[in-house]
């Protein structure tokens, strides 16, 4: 019988160190998946306390979602946190954001002889501060500078037409409108992103630069706006298919909620809200596992940028990982309730001896003194 009792001890002691292994295995390769998505993590370089979270949200091509809209979400995300937050000093957390649509592709040259085809995408507000680029020279761009002629371009763009990667200052030509390279990026290097990229390289302009283009004035002449020839952009030229923010987050979820809360009453079923936070942790790849046919069924007309697909497809990759990893606790959540039933019958006949016993002293010591009594 006692050995019968050693064997069954030491199978449940073998099955608990398996399944904490394999837990702590699959830990360690979802983990190491979700750090390559780093462009996840700019709430924790813009906030070092963790007390913010990212948040994305992709349009659809006819959502309608604008310069405008972007102004218009901007005033409702501060007048919110305004009146959900209270500091001693009277000020609201500040909530970075940016935005950005690809504009199609164009012939780009240089003062030499070198040019070549790249994709380009008009960004606004703080793009870059949500990029995770490797910046090899020069300086971003932003919407606080006074000219909006800089371009940032890929380091094999960099390459072609000057044969160098720093090559900051230097001129290029977009469709024979003039910029300057503001900054020369390495190109995409993790595999999820190569994966979700054509062979073109990348140029990233302002809004206002993207104004410029001959390219773009004539999509938006296809579009049915008329010959274009400056002022006030047509809805072409200021749609935004990509916005992002980094917002306080006081309470768990708020500013998700208050993101996707605003979006849905005006685009309801044409957009896709994603909290980049809370992304890989282990509770939102068992939800995202469970919904894994959605990745494979789109059901909706939106055109998500490369940085996305490459998250969508690790997201696809860790989620059974974390999956399996919660079953893996099955054993040893089983084994902890036995242990406890264990110890509860033990304590509960302990309990009684230790009372038998204490009855049992107090009985004889009643017992004696009586003899003694009686003896006088």
């Amino acid at each position: 019988m006692r050995v019968k009792k050693r064997l069954l001890y030491a199978v449940i002691a073998v099955l608990n160190a398996v399944s904490l292994t394999a837990a702590l295995a699959l830990t360690i390769a979802g983990s190491s998946i979700a750090r390559t998505q780093s462009y996840n993590r700019a709430a924790r370089k813009w906030d070092r306390d963790g007390e913010s979270s990212q948040i994305s949200c992709y349009f659809s091509d006819d959502a309608g979602f604008t310069t405008d809209g972007v102004y218009a979400l901007r005033a409702h995300l501060n007048k919110t946190l305004q009146d959900a937050v209270s500091r001693p000093d009277g000020k609201t957390p500040e909530i970075p954001d940016a935005y950005s649509t690809p504009i199609g592709s164009d012939l780009i040259t240089g003062d030499n002889t070198g040019k070549g085809e790249a994709e380009l995408t008009a960004v606004g507000g703080e793009f870059f501060l949500f990029r995770d680029f490797r910046l090899l020279s020069g300086a971003y761009f932003s919407d606080r500078d006074l000219m909006q002629d800089g371009a940032v371009i890929e380091r094999s763009l960099a390459w072609t037409l000057y044969g160098s990667a720093n090559v900051a200052g230097q001129n290029i030509y977009i469709g024979g409108v003039q910029f300057y390279i503001a900054a020369v990026i390495d190109d995409p290097t993790d595999k999820y992103q190569k994966r979700t990229i054509n062979e073109l390289p990348r140029v990233y302009v302002s809004y206002k630069g993207a104004e410029q283009l001959p390219s773009v004035r004539y999509s938006s002449q296809e579009q049915g706006y008329g010959g274009y020839t400056g002022g006030d952009a047509p809805a072409q030229l200021r749609k935004v298919s990509c916005y992002e923010c980094i917002m306080y987050d006081p309470v768990e979820n708020f500013a998700y909620s208050t993101v996707n809360k605003y979006l849905k009453d005006m685009y309801k079923g044409k957009y896709k809200a994603v909290n980049n936070t809370k992304r890989f942790t282990s509770s939102a790849m068992v939800k995202a596992y469970k919904k894994r046919s959605d990745y494979a069924v789109r059901k909706d007309t939106i055109t998500y940028p490369y940085w996305e697909n490459a998250s969508r497809i690790a997201e696809f990759k860790i989620s059974p990982l974390y999956y399996i990893r919660r079953l893996c606790f099955v054993i040893p959540a089983l084994t902890s309730v036995w242990l406890l039933w264990v110890l509860f019958r033990l304590a509960k006949k302990g309990g009684k001896a230790f009372i038998s016993t204490i009855s049992d002293k107090y009985t004889k010591a009643a017992y004696s003194r009586r003899q003694k009594k009686d003896n006088i």
